[in-house]
């Protein structure tokens, strides 16, 4: 993906009649797959499994700002040393970018693609979340961005949070 893509992926859910119909393209879009139009649950799992390109974390940093991915959730010498090896990343940083993506994804979907209504919701400090902000949680490991998604779904769905 190239400078501008996050904007791009953003617009997308502001008018959701052009929002793609499912979440694996729509993560797919944000984690930089080339060809995440046609990508299955199965083959994005596949592709996470056998590890992601190291550009999978440049829509996540136009959206959240490089602070809050490189480091928190990939160290920046892990990242550079892929990128230089020209070889995917592992697996367990695969992972952790797939996770925060879902984590962006379900914001986009609520805020409607609103960079700066994402970021309030990540950067705030929860009182569900003894008074962490999100974004923390959610870096933190598989388990806090597994909670931290659903509160997001029980709010989406109305469900007290």
């Amino acid at each position: 993906m190239t400078q501008g893509d996050a904007a791009a992926v953003l617009a997308g859910y502001a008018n959701r009649a052009e929002l793609p119909a499912t979440e694996a393209t729509r993560l797919g879009d944000l984690l930089g797959i080339e060809d995440s139009a046609v990508l299955s649950d199965l083959e994005l799992a596949r592709r996470v499994g056998g590890g992601l390109h190291p550009d999978a974390a440049t829509v996540l940093v136009e959206i959240l700002g490089r602070a809050n991915v490189v480091g928190p959730v990939i160290p920046e010498a892990t990242l550079r040393r892929a990128r230089n090896a020209g070889k995917p990343l592992s697996r367990e940083m695969s992972e952790r970018l797939y996770e925060l993506s879902r984590i962006v994804e379900a914001l986009s979907r609520s805020y409607r693609g609103d960079r700066e209504g994402i970021m309030a919701y990540l950067t705030a400090r929860h009182p569900l979340l003894e008074g962490q902000r999100a974004l923390d949680v959610a870096c933190s490991s598989t388990a806090g961005a597994r909670h931290v998604l659903e509160l997001i779904h029980r709010a989406q769905y109305g469900l007290p949070v």
